[in-house]
């Protein structure tokens, strides 16, 4: 369709409120970005004869038009728009009611947080809306004690706390004044340069204090009952809006997945065009259904995650254990030296020896043997010293005991020998060095 005066201004007077309509014009606008400055000159003139309603549409128009126009880098309708966007936009806030102005204000406040015009023409944008805003409050007085937001549309989500902002104005008020008259009497009476005056003057002046000090008491009460209250309700509005932040991150949650599903959708239908698919495995390709995960419940609460800090040692305690077990210190046992022997014990055993039944005996049969020629507890003793191969007792330690005990025999009788040997003659005939080692 050719570009036309007649078609943009029908076009522009088909316009609504809604967003298809909002978009629907504004791609028609962008594909004749060519007309750039007459579509804005048209735009503007429209703009100053419409009503306050119509002119916030055409300023959502505006909006729709320089945003895409920014982020698909096409700078024609930016250009176009600087020269008359002030004038257009203080066309559009001026004379229109309260709530359409601050729709407008939130439109230029998208502006210059996305930095969509260049910083001077967004700083007139702002000025020219300011400069109205002045205009209207010239000759005002605001009411004694008014409210701390009068001047102001006040956002619903603080109208119950806007009364209560208002009492804790009015009690500071009258709690100042009287604070400090009390406190300028009271440091005047107990400065110690101070005068005393007469008995009765100085109780009249004492009990002028008295007053002082309990109209100020009573002021500083009405004030901490006051800010208590507000304090109440902004706690009270705190909770509202956690609670709306919650719901409003889980609705973003959600719209995020089925974005995804809808575009992984988007990507496999134009996959299946690029492939030449029939229009059968396409359908089915769009009937499949979406992996779009089901909502959770607005305000649920998040699930409890165990702490991993171990649990108490008091908590593995059998059951039965005394209660101050844990409670009752340790003593440390002492370190004794190696050269300190435990001290004996108090009572100690004192072992018992059982007779031998008759014709028997309690040593064993080797020890019988050698008992008539051997002391046996020292030479037990003794073979002890010694080290023994195998195991003790048992085969093995017997036969080292007779061995021992036959060397000790034979150590013993050596000289009674050699002297028998001196007796006989049958010596004398032999070699000296033999002799020797005889």
């Amino acid at each position: 369709m050719a570009f036309t005066e007649d078609s943009l201004k029908a076009k522009l007077s088909s316009l609504n409120e809604t967003q298809d309509s909002i978009s629907t014009v504004g791609q028609w606008i962008l594909f004749h970005r060519r007309h750039a400055e007459r579509i804005a000159a048209v735009w503007l003139q429209r703009m100053k004869e419409s009503t306050p309603n119509k002119k916030l549409v055409l300023v959502y128009l505006a909006n729709e038009i320089t945003q895409t126009s920014k982020m698909r880098k096409k700078e024609e309708f930016l250009r176009a728009y600087e020269p008359i966007i002030a004038e257009a936009t203080s066309a559009a806030y001026k004379g229109s009611p309260s709530d359409v102005q601050n729709k407008i204000r939130r439109v230029v406040e998208v502006w210059r947080q996305r930095a969509i015009f260049a910083q001077p023409v967004q700083q007139n944008i702002e000025k020219v809306m300011n400069d109205i805003d002045s205009s209207k409050s010239i000759g005002r007085k605001p009411a004694l004690g008014g409210s701390l937001f009068s001047g102001s549309t006040v956002p619903a989500e603080l109208t119950p706390v806007a009364p209560l902002a208002t009492s804790v104005n009015k009690a500071d008020l009258t709690a100042k004044p009287a604070v400090g008259a009390a406190n300028q009497e009271y440091e005047k009476v107990t400065n110690p340069d101070y005068t005393i005056p007469s008995a009765p003057v100085h109780a009249a002046g004492l009990s002028t204090l008295v007053k002082k000090l309990a109209v100020a008491e009573g002021a500083v009460a009405e004030s901490i009952k006051a800010r208590q209250a507000l304090i109440t309700g902004l706690e009270t509005l705190l909770a509202t809006q956690k609670h709306k932040l919650s719901a409003d991150r889980t609705a973003a949650a959600d719209l995020k997945t089925r974005r995804d599903a809808i575009e992984s959708r988007k990507r496999a239908v134009e996959d299946a065009i690029l492939q030449g698919l029939s229009a059968i495995e396409t359908n089915r390709i769009s009937a499949a259904p979406l992996p779009v995960a089901p909502s959770p419940p607005l305000g649920a609460q998040k699930p409890e995650i165990e702490d991993l800090t171990p649990p108490p040692m008091e908590s593995f305690t059998p059951v039965g254990s005394p209660a101050n077990a844990a409670a009752q210190p340790v003593e440390p046992v002492p370190d004794m030296g190696d050269d300190v022997l435990p001290a004996p014990v108090s009572q100690p055993v004192v072992p018992e020896t059982t007779p031998a039944l008759g014709n028997t005996s309690s040593l064993t049969s080797f020890q019988t043997a050698f008992s008539a020629h051997v002391n046996v507890p020292h030479d037990l003793l003794k073979s002890l010293q010694h080290a023994r191969p195998g195991q003790e007792g048992g085969v093995h330690g017997q036969l080292a005991h007779e061995q021992a005990a036959k060397k000790r025999k034979m150590s013993r009788g050596g000289e009674d020998e050699w002297a028998a040997f001196q007796g006989d003659g049958d010596m004398d005939g032999i070699d000296g060095q033999l002799q020797e080692l005889i």
